[in-house]
């Protein structure tokens, strides 16, 4: 079995599918039947839900699928076995537990659909598609218990528990320290790193470039905060088109980042420049050389100042106070910047690409 399975899950496919006692099953396990008995009943009364349910089906064929021998019916050897590993489990749990973190947003699975998508609020009313996961990740994610569902029916919404939260803190320090294992660099918890996550900063002029490092905000994005916010007439701070833009910009940054550890260098761009660094794009897959290029001309377009404030805040998911202060600009004038630079966004993708386009999932 995979060993992202709940000892529970394994208690319980053991008990219902093999027919295993429960005492054997606490003397293999070296504890009292009573937890054995404990942990069968929470996983049955969990059947309640769809992947949940869904989850327990696959991964009972998965066991008979590994188990199977030449003499077991072909239907038995042929079963479809939709049960995700650990890495793919993590390298998604990564992508879209963050999604799930932003305010309003929810996971919703329609029945007989092979893919699931997190949808966000948006401050006009309406709601906004940010992440689309495959239907068997997110029942292995159901089943860890790191989502639970809010309501009954043929779509079900599911958000993000403690436990998913959690979770995903354990991943992202496991992925900070395993690539920094790989850079040579020491491990520091609250860094985020990643290409141009050290930039130089000269802005104390009595003291030599000092390395800084860039946070990043599991909770929201800066973007989706702001887009909270009215103006004096009531109207949302930032239009739905502005923020998707913002989020397609993220999207491909994220999407550039996949593949090789040699990818574009984005500090030519935080400090007014538009070249690439070197060796940017070498062994890069092709969706993410793709990616990149999508990321070089949009910040291209916006030019210096706007393209710092987008990369900052859209991709680095820094805060507009810091942005501000590192920039040295007056307080309360990053959000105005971004806007404009929003704006300036939204019609470089309406020209290159289109309206809505194709990202975002």
């Amino acid at each position: 079995m995979p060993a992202w399975v709940p000892e529970g899950a394994l208690h319980y496919l053991a008990h219902t599918e093999l027919g295993q006692p429960m005492r054997e099953l606490a003397r293999s396990a070296g504890c009292h039947a009573s937890t054995i008995m404990r942990q069968i009943r929470r996983i049955e009364t969990r059947r309640d839900d769809p992947l949940v349910d869904a989850a327990l089906r696959h991964l009972g064929k998965f066991r008979a699928a590994k188990h199977c021998s030449k003499e077991d019916p072909p239907m038995v050897q042929d079963t479809p076995c939709k049960v995700p590993d650990e890495a793919t489990l993590e390298h998604e749990a990564l992508r879209i537990l963050p999604r799930l973190c932003e305010t309003g947003a929810v996971l919703a699975v329609a029945a007989d659909m092979e893919k699931a998508v997190v949808v966000r609020d948006t401050a006009s009313g309406g709601s906004t598609r940010t992440a689309v996961v495959d239907t068997a990740v997110a029942q292995a994610m159901a089943l860890k218990d790191w989502i639970a569902p809010t309501n009954s029916g043929r779509i079900i919404r599911y958000f993000i528990t403690t436990a998913g939260r959690n979770a995903l803190q354990r991943l992202i320090g496991r992925d900070r320290a395993g690539k920094r294992a790989d850079r040579g660099f020491a491990e520091a918890q609250t860094a985020f790193d990643g290409p141009g996550a050290d930039w130089e900063d000269g802005s104390d002029p009595a003291c030599e470039t000092r390395r800084q490092r860039m946070r990043y905000s599991v909770a929201e994005s800066p973007l989706v905060a702001l887009s909270r916010r009215r103006d004096r007439s009531g109207k949302p701070f930032l239009t739905d088109a502005q923020v998707h833009a913002g989020e397609r910009l993220r999207e491909d940054f994220e999407l550039a980042q996949m593949g090789s550890r040699i990818t574009q260098n984005w500090q030519g761009f935080l400090t007014g420049g538009t070249q690439a660094g070197p060796g940017a794009g070498a062994g890069v897959p092709d969706h993410a050389r793709a990616a990149q290029s999508r990321v070089t001309a949009a910040l291209s377009h916006l030019g210096p100042g706007l393209s710092d404030v987008a990369l900052r805040c859209c991709c680095y998911l820094e805060g507009l106070e810091t942005t501000e202060k590192r920039l040295g600009w007056s307080a309360r004038s990053g959000k105005i910047v971004l806007r404009i630079a929003l704006m300036r966004l939204r019609r470089h993708y309406d020209e290159t690409i289109g309206p809505g386009g194709p990202m975002i999932g």
